[in-house]
This record gives C-alpha cells, structure tokens and sequence, in this order.
C-alpha cells in the first residue's frame, strides 16, 4: 500500500484536522477521523470503508503493524511523532489513527431481525448521551437507532468514542424528514400488523411494564431538554413512562439512562415470553 510521509503541516494534515474539527468539512469529504484499539478493530470486523490509516512508523506495536497489513486503504500517512501526538490530542496518544468514509443514511438498507425492534432518538443534543444510546442499543440488541432532525453529529469523535466501539457494530440512520420516518412507520405496520410505536415522556402515563414490548416495536426516545415533539408523540400508539419513586426529588431520568431501562424491559419481556 502507497504511503505518504507528512512532515510538516501541510494541506494533507490540515484535512485530517478539520476531519476532527469541523462538522461541515466532515460531510463534505463523506469521511470521519476515528481513533483507538477497539474502534478500529470493530470497523474493520463490520467491513466499514478504511480509507487511510495515520500512524508514526517508529512506534507500532504488532497489532497495529497487522492491522496496517492486513486492511485495505487508498494510500497511509505516516506522521511525525510532534504532529500525530498533536492530531490526536490525547494525553496518551494513540499509536494508529484512520479516516472512515461515512455511510449512507437508508432506512430500507437495514436487515430488520423477524421481531423488529428499533430505538428512535429525537434530536438529541449531547454527545456523550448519543454514543451511549449506540452503546444500550447494541447491547441491549436493538436492530437499528434512528436519529431525527437537527442534532450532534453522529461522526463527531467524542460520539465515537463514547459508543465504545458499538459506533461500528450498531446500524446508525439519520432522518431529516419527518414524512420519510412516518412512511418507513407505515411500511413496518403493514408488514407486521401488530407492530407498536412506543413513546416516552416523564409525565405519568402507561408504566413501561404494563406496555407490551414482545411485538414488533419502535421506542421513540426525547430530546434531553423539551422530551419527545409534539407530532411523534401523536403519532405513536403508546406514551410510557419509568415509574419513579414516591420520595424521590427527581421527576425523570437521564435521556441515555431511560433508554437503558426501557430497553432492558424490551429484552427481559422477549426472554419470558
């Protein structure tokens, strides 16, 4: 594989900064920056497109001098020491980096399981609560996680990151129209007729255990400030809700920490079924 020598920063190493930095120069190049051990070992494994890896030749480990073998890219950049520890802004730097292109947003191109079960994350605002819901969704065994409207960058590194390696396992789609996510809805319905779309809200409605989670389902979760929008909310069947304790000061959960909950119950009603 061709590899590039980068020793100054010159136009090369300034895309991969802004790859980094800068949510609008990301979506233009369709391609995102992604470091460390357990991300790069899973976007390889899920068959994502590596398109460079960045690396110091001088301080690879066998792992990554395999992985660097072993994956096909376009063309490697091999850094100095100064200017990979300055890319990766890391305390302990990482020893391989990689630019990922993106992949596209298509609701229709994900292989639904025969007992669908899809997490909606409505415009969320914090990106350490979206890469926890990647993480909850892949572990709690969710087919897809749909984010609607305007919202943190799904490719940001700190979202990344904080999937913890779920970012490349877990089928991610970002909706920016409403009607397509409805129609989707509608497809799901007809197919399977006693598919249910489950919202959720901190006001008391249906307790999420009295809620029905063996069928076919989509759980709708809110935005970290205003909740669920008003027009999902009357598109859904169910509103549910975590029941909270009687003495308890706190009136609901965080956003990531209610979907945990609400999909564990998905998963432990499927068990006992």
């Amino acid at each position: 594989m061709e590899e590039k020598r980068i020793y100054t920063k010159n136009s090369t190493y300034q895309k991969l900064e802004v790859l980094k930095t800068n949510r609008n120069k990301r979506y233009r190049y369709n391609e995102f920056l992604v470091e460390g051990v357990r991300s790069l070992n899973e976007a390889v494994k899920n068959n994502w497109n590596i398109k460079h890896f960045i690396y110091n030749k001088n301080s690879l480990s066998s792992w990554a001098r395999d992985m660097i073998r072993t994956a096909k890219t376009q063309e490697n950049y091999c850094l100095t020491e100064e200017l990979l520890k300055e890319l990766s802004g890391k305390t302990d730097c990482s020893e391989l980096m990689a630019v990922i292109e993106m992949r596209e947003d298509d609701l229709n191109s994900v292989k639904l399981s025969s007992d669908p079960f899809i997490v909606l994350f409505d415009r969320p605002s914090n990106k350490g609560n979206l890469g926890t819901m990647i993480r909850s969704c892949d572990a709690l065994g969710a087919d897809m996680l749909i984010v609607t409207g305007h919202s943190v960058d799904l490719y940001d590194p700190e979202v990344v990151v904080s999937a913890m390696g779920s970012f490349f396992n877990m089928s991610v789609v970002r909706i920016a129209n409403n009607n397509d996510l409805f129609g989707y809805i509608d497809k799901l319905k007809a197919k399977y007729p006693d598919f249910v779309a489950v919202g959720t809200t901190a006001h008391s409605q249906t307790p999420l255990y009295d809620v029905d989670m063996t069928r076919p389902l989509m759980l709708m979760m809110g935005n970290e400030t205003m909740g669920l929008n008003k027009t999902f909310k009357e598109y859904c069947d169910i509103l549910c809700t975590i029941p909270m304790s009687e003495n308890s000061y706190a009136s609901s959960f965080n956003v990531s920490c209610a979907a945990s909950v609400l999909m564990y119950e998905v998963t432990r009603q499927r068990e006992i079924e």
